[in-house]
């Protein structure tokens, strides 16, 4: 049977239908829904066109696997199942479950192993050829047999490498176990390196995944300030931080990667995730959206506000003062062309009583998730590396100012887009007046 009939018969035998799709994003249930699109349209936002977005994605995955010589990718990290294939089910749950894989062929089908009875999830991606259950040799799942049980996977894989790898037997692996590592290299592939692979991919985004990462920011400014009017003494860091979750969900946004909101001394040093302390009137409430928004795009975003009617003491506006100072120099640096080491020696930087507590980056990559690069302080750079920014980067500015020791801090950040004429701000949720007035 040929490799075409074998898909039809493939596809006949899991009965799919495949909806129609709308050029705009609009596909159906899975899609934002109509009252979104109205907002998105309102705020003058242009919807992504998701089938070319999934081809361009698709293409670009591909074209790194030939330019580094691999018969395939195969790849497990939900974040880059989802960049080749728009496939998405328990994404946080399969993270730490090795249940879902996708087998990218660089030249040929892409065949989607997905957890038990998922077939039909999948039933609306164009691009999928073929979904097989997805075998699993977890302890959980298959206790002392786990071996026996990654043979048999490791067998399947091997099996689609040496029917499309056109000779070839080299395969990018994104995260593997050892177990499934030991497997794949008793039978005869040999492993690259995939997030590599799918790191390069990602980084210059389509004109349609910029526009999925706008309504994405979108709705997290829309959460952002519904978080601003439900923000009183009071209220707890939690039931604050709620508000965000809530907008997210209602507008198609999936999940949020961290719990990074504090207020008061809890916001010095940051990193410290939201609790159930009560918000006093002068606190100071700092918080960091890490938001995987709808069609799975993150807004990454950095505000700090004053609770109640207090305004900030002096100390409190030279730190938010610096914050935005920092972030403004360095998104006047951005152009295509630089270097990321350049970058690296030209930034703001940070007066030495504040040094102690820096945020872990100056910049970093954003899309599907955070992403490559990320540029370093002069004291984390011990492994720092070169390259270069290029258009269609998306990028996050990174501020935190807070003197160690000190009562509380300010944190900031803005998303941008890297354009020929040089870095657009995305993110445009105001500062706040009361830190910058004289």
């Amino acid at each position: 049977m040929s490799y075409r009939s074998r898909i039809a018969h493939a596809l006949t035998r899991r009965a799919v239908r495949r909806p129609t799709e709308g050029g705009l994003g609009s596909f159906g249930d899975l899609g934002p829904g109509p009252s979104v699109v109205a907002e998105w349209r309102q705020a003058g936002l242009k919807l992504p066109d998701v089938p070319a977005m999934r081809r361009y994605r698709l293409e670009r995955l591909r074209g790194e696997l030939r330019r580094l010589g691999y018969s395939g990718a195969l790849l497990a990290d939900p974040i880059n199942v989802r960049y080749a294939t728009d496939s998405t089910n328990m994404q946080l749950w399969t993270m730490h479950n090795l249940v879902r894989f996708v087998f990218v062929a660089t030249e040929g089908p892409l065949v989607l192993f997905d957890f038990h009875g998922s077939d039909h999830l999948s039933a609306h991606l164009e691009l999928v050829d073929e979904v097989r259950h997805g075998r699993s040799w977890s302890f959980l799942d298959t206790g002392t047999r786990r071996f026996e049980a990654a043979r048999a996977w490791a067998v399947e894989v091997a099996s689609l490498v040496a029917e499309h790898g056109r000779g070839e037997r080299r395969l990018a692996i994104d995260t593997l176990d050892p177990v499934g590592t030991e497997a794949l290299t008793a039978a005869g592939i040999t492993l690259g390196d995939g997030q590599q692979v799918c790191e390069m991919a990602r980084v210059i985004k389509s004109p349609e995944e910029i526009a999925a990462i706008r309504c994405a920011v979108h709705t997290a400014e829309q959460a952002m300030a519904a978080m601003r009017a439900a923000l009183r003494p009071g209220i707890s860091e939690q039931e604050l931080w709620s508000h965000l979750h809530a907008e997210s969900i209602r507008r198609g946004g999936e999940w949020i990667e961290t719990r990074l909101l504090s207020s008061g001394p809890r916001t010095n040093p940051w990193f410290q995730e939201c609790s159930s302390r009560v918000v006093q009137a002068g606190d100071i409430v700092a918080f960091d959206t890490d938001m995987i928004g709808p069609y799975g795009y993150c807004a990454d975003i950095s505000r700090t506000w004053m609770a109640g009617d207090v305004p900030p003491t002096d100390r409190q506006r030279t730190m938010y003062r610096l914050a935005v100072e920092q972030v403004e120099h360095n998104l006047a640096l951005l152009r295509p062309g630089l270097g990321f080491l350049e970058f690296a020696e030209r930034a703001f930087a940070l007066p030495h009583a504040y040094r102690a507590n820096r945020y872990s980056v100056v910049l970093h990559g954003v899309g599907l998730c955070d992403e490559y690069p990320a540029i370093y302080y002069p004291e984390d750079a011990a492994f720092a590396y070169d390259g270069v920014f290029e258009p269609g980067m998306t990028l996050c500015l990174e501020s935190y100012v807070g003197d160690r020791g000190g009562p509380d801090g300010v944190k900031l950040e803005q998303q941008v887009l890297l354009t020929d004429r040089g870095a657009e701000l995305l993110s445009t949720y105001p500062l706040e007046p009361g830190f910058l007035d004289p």
